[in-house]
């Protein structure tokens, strides 16, 4: 009981907090100066007009490059494995090059898998939290050695000390001894935000599993508290932020939380995720707890996916969208001695020409990966609706045939 009550106070402290508005100066390191407040430059609330209106496409949007020899592909993968629909792009230099997609929107469904379609995200979504923060990191407001003792001064001593001292960059690559997850769904509080900061006392008020820093362990945890800096240090919910400094900046129009088709006037017209019953696909229509948004509930169409996935295939590149381009390497540059860096598993692979960024998502009804190739310039994007099973394979496969169709068609363009 008086752990429920530690829990409760805090979420009340929180949102005390939190109540001050996107507009009230923060701080969330010590300043050089410490009567200097550091304030939030970029807007934190969405426009709902601009993301309405949708007055900006991308060129190569305005005739989406079905390509036939790229669904056969995919088909050959999507009827092998048995599974209900499947979407694939190929990404070369600023533009899609190839898209497809096969299947079916709901077993038991005639309506088509279309390549404009809504698909989860899951784990994938950890990128978008991550460029969040980066422009967080360039106003100055965080830096990935903010500290969760120093961003939430009023919790420190309900933190164990270790946790105390774990920063920003400890939650963003795994490094901070938080377990993959918390009780999402018994946590307390009226909204995300508040469930956010019941998760902080309730992961932080124990000792870490590893020291912070020493160990990689993945935690979809972590990323939710680095969400919820975000949230304190501006006033706003992660949602608003990732609609209004990742969203709309980079025209991802059909972007949105929870199960595709749950931000529309009819939940029908999006596909459905599937689960394995009795051998067999079943459809439904649900997700990842809210609270844990910042680790995994984002959908969007693998169009405007895409989107984002060419800001971090050219952001280290001159003329970066969104962020700097030095802001993307230190999102793209894991820790000496691992492999994890800002939302970004990073590989070497030859067929990359170096390094390669690699990420996989999944809430258990979908399934997404992305393969990025900054030094070549080219990236592949591939989602099924349906999570579980053979479905880790049959995207990988389906990569490798996108890959395969990457070197035949579009390698030397």
């Amino acid at each position: 009981m008086n752990h429920r009550r530690d829990w409760l106070r805090a979420v009340v402290g929180g949102a005390a907090a939190f109540a001050g508005g996107w507009n009230q100066p923060v701080s969330a390191q010590e300043p050089a100066n410490p009567n200097q407040r550091r304030t939030v430059r970029r807007p934190v609330l969405p426009d709902p007009a601009r993301m309405a209106l949708r007055p900006v496409i991308e060129p190569w949007e305005t005739r989406l490059p079905d390509d036939p020899q790229a669904a056969a592909l995919l088909e050959g993968v999507r009827e092998k494995h048995s599974l209900p629909g499947m979407v694939g792009a190929i990404l070369k230099g600023p533009s899609v090059v190839s898209i497809a997609a096969t299947g079916v929107r709901r077993i038991g469904d005639a309506g088509a898998f279309r390549t404009t379609d809504q698909i989860h995200l899951g784990s994938c979504t950890k990128a978008i939290t991550a460029t969040l923060l980066g422009t967080l990191f360039e106003e100055g407001v965080l830096s990935p050695s903010s500290t969760i003792g120093r961003v939430f001064p009023e919790f420190a001593d309900r933190l164990h000390p270790d946790f105390r001292d774990a920063t920003l960059s400890h939650l963003l690559t795994h490094r901070a001894g938080l377990p993959h997850d918390a009780d999402w769904w018994n946590l307390p509080g009226m909204n995300p935000t508040e469930k956010r900061y019941a998760a902080l006392v309730d992961l932080c008020s124990v000792p870490p599993k590893t020291l912070p820093g020493k160990t990689y362990a993945y935690s979809n945890a972590g990323y939710t508290l680095a969400g919820l800096m975000a949230e304190h240090v501006t006033g706003a919910s992660w949602e608003n932020l990732v609609r209004a400094r990742v969203f709309e900046p980079l025209y991802m129009y059909s972007a949105g939380f929870g199960p595709p088709g749950l931000d529309g006037s009819s939940r029908e017209n999006q596909p459905y995720g599937h689960q394995l019953s009795m051998g067999k696909p079943k459809p439904i229509r649900h997700d990842n707890p809210e609270v844990m948004g910042p680790a995994g509930t984002v959908h969007c169409s693998i169009v405007d996916w895409a989107k984002f996935a060419i800001a971090h295939l050219r952001g280290e590149r001159p003329g970066a969208k969104l962020l700097l381009p030095a802001t993307y390497q230190d999102l793209h540059t894991p820790p000496p001695r691992f492999e994890y860096a800002g939302g970004w598993l990073v590989f070497n692979r030859p067929w990359a020409g170096g390094r390669a960024l690699n990420h996989a998502g999944s809430n258990t009804m979908w399934y997404a990966v992305v393969w990025l190739a900054p030094e070549r310039d080219f990236g592949v994007l591939v989602a099924t609706n349906m999570g579980g099973g053979p479905t880790a394979k049959a995207c990988d496969e389906a990569v490798g045939a996108l890959l395969g169709r990457y070197r035949e068609a579009f390698a030397g363009v």
